[in-house]
C-alpha cells in the first residue's frame, strides 16, 4: 500500500527484456530483496539491488507492460518513485494499491494537468475524489466525460514526473480501489433486490 507521495524522481538506467534497472538513492536506504516500490504508480517487486552503488532491479511482467506506460520507458527517462506506507507513518495522499488500472494520455500539461482515460473508468472520477496519475496522489478538480483535469501546484511539478510531461504522453492511472468495491458491493445488492417479490 502506497501514499501517492512520490519520495524521489529516479532514473532509468536499463530496461532489457522483463529487467528494469532504476538508479535511486533514497528509496534504496533499508531495501531488502522482495521489498515493493512504486515506478510511476506501478507496484514492483526488488529482485537485485546494489544501494552503494545506487540502482536496482525489477522483473516486469507482460500483464504489468501491456496495463502500464513501462515499456515504453528509455534510459535516462526520470520515474516517480515511492516506498510502501509503514502503519507509524502519516497518511498524506491517499490509499494506492499500485495496481494500475489503465493507460491515460495528457491532453493539457501543467498547471492545469488534464488526462483522458478510457471510457470505463470514468465513472470511478468524481470531484473533489481522488486519483493517481503516475504513481501521484492527487484530487479531481474537474470530472469529464473522457477523463479529468486536476490542478498541479509548482512543488509537485518539480518533485514528480508531471512536470515534464507534455500533451500525448502516457501516463499511469490508479482510480480510488474505494470506489470500485462500493460499485461492486452496491450492485449485488441491487441485483438481489430485483429478484426480490
Amino acid at each position: 500500500m502506497f501514499t501517492g507521495i512520490v519520495e524521489e524522481l529516479g532514473t532509468v538506467a536499463a530496461l532489457e527484456g522483463p529487467r528494469l534497472r532504476i538508479s535511486a538513492s533514497d528509496v534504496l536506504d533499508g531495501a531488502k530483496l522482495g521489498d515493493s516500490t512504486a515506478v510511476n504508480g506501478c507496484c514492483l517487486t526488488i529482485v537485485e539491488f546494489d544501494a552503494d552503488a545506487g540502482w536496482w532491479e525489477a522483473e516486469v511482467s507482460e500483464e504489468t507492460f501491456a496495463r502500464t506506460n513501462l515499456g515504453a520507458l528509455r534510459p535516462g527517462d526520470r520515474v516517480n518513485l515511492e516506498r510502501p506506507v509503514r502503519l507509524s507513518d502519516r497518511l498524506g495522499g491517499h490509499l494506492v494499491q499500485g495496481h494500475v488500472d489503465a493507460v491515460g494520455t495528457v491532453i493539457d500539461p501543467v498547471p492545469d494537468l488534464r488526462v483522458a482515460i478510457p471510457a470505463e473508468l470514468t465513472r470511478y472520477v468524481v470531484e473533489k475524489g481522488s486519483i493517481t496519475v503516475d504513481g501521484v496522489s492527487l484530487t479531481v478538480v474537474d470530472a469529464l466525460d473522457d477523463g479529468f483535469t486536476v490542478a498541479i501546484i509548482p512543488h509537485t511539478a518539480s518533485v514528480t514526473t508531471l512536470g515534464l510531461r507534455r500533451a500525448g504522453d502516457a501516463v499511469n492511472i490508479e482510480v480510488d480501489v474505494t470506489a470500485k468495491y462500493i460499485e461492486k458491493i452496491a450492485g449485488a445488492y441491487l441485483a438481489g433486490l430485483g429478484g426480490q417479490q
